[in-house]
């Protein structure tokens, strides 16, 4: 990337953000929404970011079931674009997507969207084109729905929203973004700050017994977060798009990408509850609450007679064929070309322990094996600077002396009595290799000077795994899922040229944009997820469809969901096929895709035409 093509970092002159409110609004009220940057301070430095009304989150919109709003957005941003009201089953025209509903709002331009509130829950509002950048630099707000059922949920004390995320910070600012399209597309740009509504740190207080509902959504560009607070009682009361047909007492709850979740948590302990993000491998702790008659409806567990009476029925649909099946895939150019490399040895660019004798598969991840490159040994190399080396005659760039022959080198380093570390004996094995040009090599970290990638520590004397062919990859040994970026600096090289992600339609083979389906309002869709293991790089997708209507999870690898909430976010781990019903409601075109942002911004998303039918189900 050159300078010229970078979005800006400069924070002279710019207001500070400011704290993030709250709006109580009622039918017909109106509300003004500007995009503009702001400074914030985060790991200590100052960082331009981009803000809804100057706060990072954006406002949070409380409004009532069935009510409307009309939102006047006015754009003094870095980029042409939209509002998304995510999860919202509203009019057509105002769902945000450019092209398909409304032509993007353009710099100093203004467009006011009428939002409508069909269903109680919690939703959110992020912009839907170059999501990837505004997303990430904090263009996001949450929407709480208040019930016009008094009995919908259960009583607490009070209610917080709470949005997760990440940010990738380098050299004092936010990594640079490319205005020329999307980066770190092969995983997503996982950030190496995890933030909390907006800040490093959560920290409440509550009265010892207090029941907070927790209105919870990841709105990090890629980062699954897995939440648990080990030092109090959570239970699990509603998801995406209303309640669960049975409430539940959970340890843990895991959110991929746009995925909400509403938990009333009760503090029944005196001193520190923490807050925790649980991996496999890691916990890291996201804030605490300070907990200085309890609610005794608390330990109620209530069951929804609706979604119990909708269970009853729903038989047929998952034992019926799949009305359209759509599968996860991937080509990764920036790794497998297409004239394949032979080596001895075969290992995982994500899990460089697993290696083979032959090409296979990572048994951890599903990932083809790469070649591994075999040690080097240098022809010549500079007395004085031992890790400059050479194939051929030449002198050293830091000192300009000769390099010598590698064996003489040895004599002379006996000779000057070099600290054994620093023999040429040591050096005449390179430890560190570029992972896309196996044949540049190294004795340390340095970079590769054909692509500019660090070059990465050759893997020594590691066990050697089964070979895992294509035909046979048909599970994982781990989840399925990406905790974290496990090949960083590949990561940061993937763009849409080299990394391709897509939606592709079993039926009729179509891939993404030319997918195209057509649904009338009043259709109960079953649309079976495929997540392919044979793809170049598998991983989880959180899968979003917008307002043409909502969704339940009929089944994962077939076995049926047996709690069922309404939502439009769906998690498929590598390898996993889910089974959804869609329960078609509004006319109009539709988007659904991977909201994973930069996936998104690759192109892993298509369009829908919604026929008017029924009427709204």
């Amino acid at each position: 990337m050159t300078a010229t093509d970078l979005f800006s970092r400069e924070t002279e002159g710019l207001p500070f953000v400011e704290r993030p409110s709250l709006h109580r609004l009622r039918d017909g009220d109106h509300l003004a929404l500007e995009i503009a940057p702001v400074v914030k301070v985060i790991g200590g430095s100052p960082v331009r970011m981009i803000a809804y009304n100057g706060s990072i989150p954006g406002p949070t919109l409380h409004v009532d079931q069935g009510s409307e709003i009309i939102v006047d957005v006015t754009n003094n941003g870095d980029v042409e674009t939209t509002v998304h009201w995510h999860g919202l089953r509203l009019d057509n025209r105002y769902d945000g997507v450019p092209v398909d509903t409304q032509a993007p709002i353009e710099i100093g331009g203004v467009f006011s969207y009428r939002v409508t509130f069909p269903d109680a829950g919690f939703y959110w509002y992020h912009p839907h084109l170059r999501e990837d950048y505004g997303q990430e630099m904090g263009m996001y707000g949450t929407i709480i729905v208040e019930p016009s059922d008094a009995d919908y949920w259960p009583k607490v004390d009070r209610q917080l929203a709470v949005t997760l995320d990440d940010l990738l910070l380098d050299d004092g600012g936010i990594a640079p973004f490319s205005r020329s399209g999307p980066t770190f597309t092969a995983m997503g740009r996982f950030g190496n700050v995890l933030l909390v509504n907006g800040e490093e740190r959560l920290e409440a207080t509550v009265a010892l017994g207090e029941v907070v509902r927790l209105h919870l959504v990841n709105t990090a560009n890629t980062r699954l977060f897995n939440i648990a607070i080990p030092d109090a009682q959570m239970k699990l009361v509603g998801g995406d798009s209303g309640r669960y047909q049975r409430e539940t007492f959970v340890d843990e709850i895991l959110l991929a990408p746009s995925e909400r979740a509403i938990v009333d948590v009760q503090f029944d302990r005196a001193g520190i509850a923490r807050i925790e993000h649980r991996t496999p491998d890691r916990i890291y702790e996201l804030g605490a609450f300070t907990v200085a008659a309890a609610n005794r409806g608390y330990a109620d567990l209530r069951v929804d007679r609706e979604l119990t009476a909708l269970a009853s029925s729903l038989a047929s649909d998952r034992d019926r064929a799949p009305d359209k099946v759509l599968a996860f895939r991937s080509t990764m150019p920036l790794l497998y070309p297409t004239s394949a490399v032979a080596a001895a040895t075969y290992g995982c660019p994500m899990h460089p322990e697993v290696t083979a004798s032959e090409p296979s598969r990572c048994p951890k991840c599903g990932m083809k094996l790469v070649p591994v490159p075999a040690p080097v040994i240098p022809a010549f190399v500079c007395p004085m600077h031992s890790d400059v080396t050479s194939s051929e005659p030449s002198r050293c760039p830091k000192c300009g002396m000769k390099l010598t022959p590698a064996a003489g080198a040895m004599v002379a380093a006996a000779e000057v009595h070099l600290p054994a570390a620093e023999t040429a004996d040591d050096l005449a094995s390179p430890t560190f290799a570029c992972p896309m040009h196996p044949e540049v090599t190294g004795s340390g970290p340095t970079e590769c000077p054909k692509c500019g990638m660090w070059l990465e520590e050759i893997a020594e004397a590691l066990p050697e795994v089964p070979a895992v062919e294509d035909h046979q990859a048909d599970h994982l040994d781990g989840d399925g899922l990406e905790w974290e970026d496990l090949m960083p600096d590949i990561n940061r090289h993937s763009d849409p040229s080299n990394m391709h992600w897509c939606l592709t339609d079993l039926e009729t083979g179509a891939e993404n944009h030319h997918i195209f389906w057509t649904f009338a309002v009043g259709d109960q869709v079953k649309i079976r997820l495929v997540n392919e293991l044979g793809s170049d790089h598998p991983m989880h997708h959180p899968f979003h469809i917008h307002g043409a209507g909502r969704f339940l999870i009929l089944a994962r690898d077939g076995v049926a969901d047996e709690n069922l909430v309404w939502k439009d976010t769906v998690l498929v781990p590598a390898g996993q096929t889910v089974d959804i019903l869609l329960n078609v409601t509004n006319p109009g075109r539709w988007m659904a895709h991977c909201h994973i942002a930069e996936h998104i911004e690759s192109g892993m998303m298509f369009s829908f035409d919604v026929l008017p039918g029924v009427g709204p189900a």
